[in-house]
């Protein structure tokens, strides 16, 4: 079990704050994003309309990186500075 946490637009795009995660087997999070996009809707337009960051135990990971049981997966949007 993982948990995921939404930030930004995102949870609004999805009203949705957190969700908890079954893991069948070890996933990456390109794999992840697959199978949260393979709900439709929203969460298909969440990851194909728009550039996600993620975030792995609270550090910057890409989508390579290999999820463990126990995870805390947060996406959130690009920030940007001024």
């Amino acid at each position: 079990m993982i948990k995921i946490l939404f930030f930004a637009q995102l949870r609004e795009m999805l009203d949705l704050e957190s969700l908890e995660f079954a893991m069948p087997e070890e996933l990456s999070v390109a794999q992840l994003k697959k199978q949260l996009a393979a709900k439709g809707g929203r969460w298909q337009l969440m990851f194909a309309e728009q550039e996600v960051l993620v975030a792995v135990n609270q550090v910057i990971s890409d989508d390579d990186h290999a999820l463990q049981a126990g995870d805390e997966v947060a996406f959130f949007p690009p920030v940007t500075g001024g």
